[in-house]
């Protein structure tokens, strides 16, 4: 195994070991403790050490790398955040920003109004479109009530839907593969609705129907499981042999490092946590990952309050990581529960490398170059970025 130690877990006065940005050390604050509480209260209620003494050793926890933050959510949260700072409270976002409740939360308190469509917002104000991106339709209604729009669409979810629009052009029958009800998949079919087959898992590549069976491409939701997606297309082309792929994948490079670095580490380990919210898609993908490459049990949290010790009853080996919308900060709160529970021995399993970082959307880098000197970019990492 290729690993780093990282040396034990930090507790909420240490200091960490690894080289890693602290995601709330950027000149944007974030509360990144839930109600300012400290980051290891989601430990309290349950035995650990007493106080002033280390726990007994009961094994040890492999970290996995990449973990958290990916390039198109730093630049979202960077956005809302931003745009709070330059022109003040409320500032209306369409749909969770991205999807974790912590951070919902945080920029909640920080003034931001979450809203499910645009017209609950007051005409003529400011609305920031979420990572998942938004359909034409919904660019049109939020003109129509002249609202001053911030496009924070991950970038790599954009690609997706010129790839829709392109090949409707030609007039392709599109097979989308991806989740129904997702704020992604509901953009990226809109760029072209009556071109588009939503395919929801292998067994429904079953029953898609096409007008040509030799003029069909498939595309992606970005935050799938790669392996189901490629069983998926796989079924797909065994019905249509012509069967065109997109021009390059659509999967996220952070949705794939993440699935990548679980299945080195799954195999060693009793338990695989997996920090992520409930409507995270690529933080549920990485606990059926885990279980898929080897891991005995995988369990998704929020936060560290929500393990139960009964989990780690008999484990020696217990895997981190977390969904590619979560702060470095709930991860730490993770471990510093483990190591109150014995498990404070941290070993880096790591993968890939990742540096990328993406410009602020174009609305707000106008408007704040025009007040003067500002980031360019998006700027709070949980872990440098760079496509894989």
């Amino acid at each position: 195994m290729s690993s780093a130690t990282r040396g034990p877990a930090p507790g909420p006065s240490a200091e960490k070991s690894n080289s890693a940005p602290d995601p709330s050390s950027s000149e944007a604050e974030f509360d990144f403790s839930a109600d300012g509480a400290d980051a290891a209260d989601g430990a309290d209620g349950a035995e650990g050490a007493a106080p002033g003494r280390p726990a007994p050793a009961r094994g040890r926890v492999l970290l996995a790398a990449p973990r958290g933050y990916c390039a198109g959510v730093d630049r979202a949260v960077v956005a809302v955040e931003k745009a709070l700072e330059h022109y003040g409270a409320p500032v209306y976002v369409r749909k969770e920003i991205v999807h974790n409740t912590h951070v919902v939360e945080t920029l909640t308190r920080r003034g931001a109004v979450f809203v499910d469509e645009t017209d609950a917002v007051p005409r003529g104000a400011r609305v920031v479109f979420s990572a998942h991106g938004v359909s034409p339709a919904v660019r049109d209604a939020a003109q129509e009530r002249g609202l001053d729009t911030i496009d924070a669409t991950c970038p790599l979810v954009t690609k997706v839907h010129k790839e829709a629009a392109r090949f409707a052009r030609d007039d392709y029958d599109i097979l989308l593969i991806g989740h129904e009800g997702h704020e992604e998949v509901e953009g990226t079919a809109g760029e072209a609705p009556e071109h588009v087959r939503l395919v929801t898992s292998p067994a429904a590549a079953d029953d898609v129907v096409v007008r040509d069976p030799d003029k069909v491409v498939w595309i992606s939701q970005t935050t799938l499981s790669v392996d189901e997606t490629m069983e998926t297309v796989r079924r797909l082309r065994e019905r249509f042999p012509t069967l065109q792929d997109p021009p390059s994948d659509d999967i996220c490079y952070a949705t794939q490092n993440r699935q990548v670095a679980v299945k080195k580490l799954a195999p060693e380990c009793d338990l695989v946590v997996v920090v992520g919210s409930a409507n995270s898609s690529n933080s549920v993908r990485l606990v059926e990952v885990a279980l898929g490459a080897g891991a005995r049990d995988a369990r998704r949290v929020d936060r560290a309050a929500e393990i139960d010790e009964a989990w780690l009853a008999g484990a020696r080996t217990v895997g981190v990581t977390s969904g590619a919308s979560v702060p470095e900060v709930l991860v730490d709160e993770v471990l510093a529960m483990l190591a109150a529970r014995g498990f404070g021995e941290v070993e880096e399993v790591r993968t890939a490398t990742e540096d990328l970082m993406f410009s602020l959307p174009r609305e707000l880098r106008t408007d704040l170059a025009a007040a003067g000197p500002a980031p360019a970019r998006g700027h709070r990492r949980a872990l440098p970025v760079q496509p894989g």
